[in-house]
This record gives C-alpha cells, sequence and structure tokens, in this order.
C-alpha cells in the first residue's frame, strides 16, 4: 500500500496555486474614515467591481475585510468564465415560461461578456482566454439531457454547442468512464488570482480605500446615514453593500441564513510532460461534468500542471486526507497521472441561495449580491456593478433576478450541518444506474 505523504512533493503547499503567482497582499493597516458614501463588506469579485463602478461615479468608497483582501472565494476558485446556472434553460421554460428563460439567460450571457469587456478595458493580465470548455456525460441519459439542453440554448438564444459521442473522446479529454460529452467553444479560463489583484488595483487608483483585517459587525441606523460597526471602530456612510456570498458570519445573521456555504477543495500537479498534457487535455479546454456533485478538470495558466477539484461539500480538519481522495480519484479518472504528486492543495467557500438562483436587492436599508450558486467569477463581477447602480439609482443596475425574494427555510439558522448529507444524496442521484 502506497503511503499517503509519498503523493505530495516536497515543495507541497496547503494553499491556492494561484496564490503562487499573485501572493495575497498584507498592507499596513490604515485609519478608519469618519465618513464614507458607501461601505462595502466583503473584498472579493462583488465587493471590488461595486466599489471599482462606484468610485468612478465619483462616490466615496471604503471596503472592509475580515482577513486579507481576497482571501477567500475570489482568489480559491478554479478559475472558469462560463455561462452557468443550476437551473437549466428547459426547467425555467417549463415553469415559469420562455421569456423568462430567455431573460435569466441572457443576463448569464451578460455576466459572460462583462467579464472580458472588464479585462480588456482595465488591462488586466490574468491570462484570460476561450479554449471553451467540454462538458462530459456519466451515461447515455445525461448525454441525451444534455443535447436536449443545449439544443434548447442554440434553438432560442444562439449558444453554439457540438455533441461528441464516445467514438471522439480522445479528441477532448484523457478522462475515462464517459460516454461522451457537449463542446462549448466560446466558454473562458483566467487566472483568478491575477485577475484578483487587477481588480484591486484597479479600485485603489479609483480612490476606494481597502480595510483588511476589519471584521464588521453589524450595522445602525442613526438618521439617514449607517453607522458601520467594526472590530476596529465605527464609520458612518450614507449606503452600505454586503457582499461576502459564502463567508458572511454570525455578525450579520439576516444574511447568514439565507445562504448556505459549501466548501470546494482543489489540488494542483506537479508539472507534467507535454505528451501527456496533449492526451489529458488535447483542446486545453476545461472539463466539467454533466452533474451535481461534479468533479472539474483544466490545465493551468501555463499548461504545465492539472487543476483538479470536487468532493464538494463541508469543511474538513485534515486538507492533506481529502487531497489524498482528489488524487485518487484524479488518479483513477485519468490513468495517465498515476504516477503524477501534488504540489497544492486548498479550499475555499462558495454559497448557495435555497431557490438556487442569484440574488441582488436590498434588506433594511442594506444593499446586497450572493447565492452565486457555483457561478461566482462571472456573476460576482457582473452584479457586484449592478447593485452599484442601483445603490446610485441608475435604471442600468436592472437584472432579471431584481424580484426574487431571498427566502430561509424556517428552521435554518445559518449553520449548515446537512451539507454533507445532502452532497451525499446528490453524488447518488448521479451515479445511480
Amino acid at each position: 500500500m502506497t503511503d499517503r505523504n509519498e503523493i505530495f512533493s516536497a515543495d507541497f503547499k496547503e494553499q491556492p496555486y494561484w496564490w503562487d503567482a499573485a501572493p495575497r497582499r498584507q498592507s499596513p493597516q490604515q485609519p478608519l474614515p469618519a465618513y464614507v458614501d458607501v461601505a462595502i463588506v466583503g473584498s472579493g469579485h462583488t465587493g471590488l467591481s461595486a466599489a471599482l463602478t462606484l468610485a468612478r461615479a465619483g462616490r466615496s468608497v471604503a471596503l472592509f475585510d475580515s482577513g486579507d483582501p481576497g482571501e477567500g472565494a475570489s482568489t480559491r476558485n478554479a478559475g472558469y468564465v462560463g455561462r452557468s446556472l443550476k437551473h437549466s434553460f428547459a426547467s425555467i421554460m417549463e415553469h415559469d415560461g420562455l421569456e423568462r428563460a430567455k431573460n435569466v439567460f441572457h443576463d448569464m450571457r451578460a455576466a459572460f461578456d462583462y467579464v472580458f469587456k472588464l479585462v480588456q478595458t482595465e488591462q488586466i493580465d490574468c491570462k484570460l482566454r476561450q479554449p471553451g470548455r467540454f462538458i462530459a456525460a456519466l451515461d447515455q441519459s445525461q448525454y441525451d439531457s444534455m443535447a436536449k439542453e443545449y439544443g434548447l440554448r442554440e434553438k432560442h438564444l444562439g449558444d453554439v454547442f457540438e455533441m461528441v459521442p464516445r467514438a471522439r473522446l480522445t479528441g477532448e479529454t484523457g478522462a475515462q468512464g464517459y460516454v461522451g460529452g457537449a463542446a462549448i467553444p466560446d466558454h473562458g479560463c483566467f487566472h483568478p488570482g491575477l485577475y484578483h489583484q487587477g481588480l484591486q488595483d484597479r479600485a485603489i487608483a479609483a480612490g476606494v480605500e481597502i480595510h483588511g483585517h476589519t471584521p464588521v459587525t453589524g450595522f445602525q441606523r442613526d438618521g439617514e446615514d449607517l453607522v458601520v460597526m467594526t472590530g476596529r471602530g465605527a464609520v458612518r456612510a450614507r449606503d452600505a453593500i454586503v457582499a461576502t456570498n459564502g463567508y458572511v458570519d454570525e455578525s450579520l445573521p439576516w444574511f447568514r441564513r439565507r445562504v448556505v456555504p459549501f466548501h470546494g477543495y482543489m489540488i494542483a500537479t506537479e508539472p507534467v510532460p507535454p505528451a501527456v498534457m496533449d492526451r489529458i487535455s488535447p483542446q486545453r479546454r476545461p472539463f466539467i461534468e454533466y452533474t451535481h456533485d461534479i468533479f472539474f478538470m483544466r490545465p493551468s495558466p501555463d499548461e504545465t500542471r492539472i487543476l483538479f477539484g470536487g468532493f464538494t461539500g463541508g469543511p474538513v480538519a485534515d486538507l492533506k486526507a481529502k487531497a489524498a481522495r482528489l488524487h485518487q480519484a484524479l488518479r483513477r479518472m485519468v490513468p495517465d497521472l498515476a504516477a503524477v504528486r501534488l504540489s497544492h492543495a486548498w479550499t475555499g467557500k462558495c454559497a448557495a441561495s435555497f431557490d438556487l438562483y442569484p440574488h441582488i436587492g436590498r434588506n433594511d436599508g442594506v444593499h446586497y449580491a450572493m447565492g452565486y450558486c457555483f457561478a461566482g467569477v462571472p456573476m460576482g463581477t457582473w452584479m457586484g456593478s449592478k447593485v452599484a447602480l442601483k445603490l446610485m439609482g441608475d435604471k442600468q443596475g436592472a437584472t432579471s433576478f431584481d424580484d426574487l425574494p431571498l427566502r430561509r427555510p424556517f428552521w435554518y439558522s445559518g449553520n449548515p450541518w446537512f451539507v454533507p448529507l445532502y452532497m451525499k444524496y446528490l453524488d447518488w442521484q448521479d451515479r445511480r444506474p
């Protein structure tokens, strides 16, 4: 039996691979402002996008984070840029009508396009490219369901796709155990650490104050202003935005009780030979399963390593043990990587709403955008700008998600104790005959 420690490289790190090129910045704490136009809680994609939009419109903005700026999911995700939603086009069309389905997916397209436009306009060097995406089916029923879903999107939205049968799988992926899948030619990927770093630099240049290690502990209304309570003192603000997604804590109970945090897990391999990479990912496309409880895989931006994720669920005490499970799953899926060692393993928190839609709105005078349901890169960036526009009364802030109340079940207090059980159920549902 192989010693578990043999699968880890000598320089193995329990931190995101992305932090090698974009380490977290630990700038000295600055004095808090007495007053700002807008206080933002959370320094990820949503918070920075909102801050940049507001600052460029002439608002004074202070952004607060309980840790280092960007320490959360914004620099821990896989770097996929797509048009994903937990609801299919077919299911929305069946339950809410064709126009509603088209409106929702047009907004998904708008969020996707916004990322590319923002990177180009702001000249952010984050290795953004469009190799497409390959979505794999475990069995024929998944393959047929995928063909129907993407056929509807092509008919009503113009989204291009190609079904790839088993006989042509080796042209897309070296992963084993799939009957075929769909190739989406225009989906993108990037380096999330460099993307966040670029957004942060542009926000600071626009005049945004970023205060790390300054947790927000609550809000109090004082006349027309909000008093933003932090671990380092109080700040008065005309408006506030909560942009914490999966990292909202008990200090903001209304929000905590309305989203369910999930821990995602990823590993990075040591460099693999180019010939092996050619067999694993011939098109250099990110790979993802057409399941609820997914495995996903992509080449690193320099195309030297494989980045692999899965086993989404609750927190674990031993990250190395989780990494070993992922390594085992990777070896099973991709026999070419049987002898590969791991250089990095990490985790980060995303969040789902109970209706599985992203949400944007206002509660008790505080604006929010959250609950992206695993589509946080495009939706978080786009909704950050939209919530800023809404705050300023700009009609361009309208979205198809505006009328969705952020509800919670009466029994949920903010403790996601049920997540591991729920993920086991989804895994059984995905992989049963």
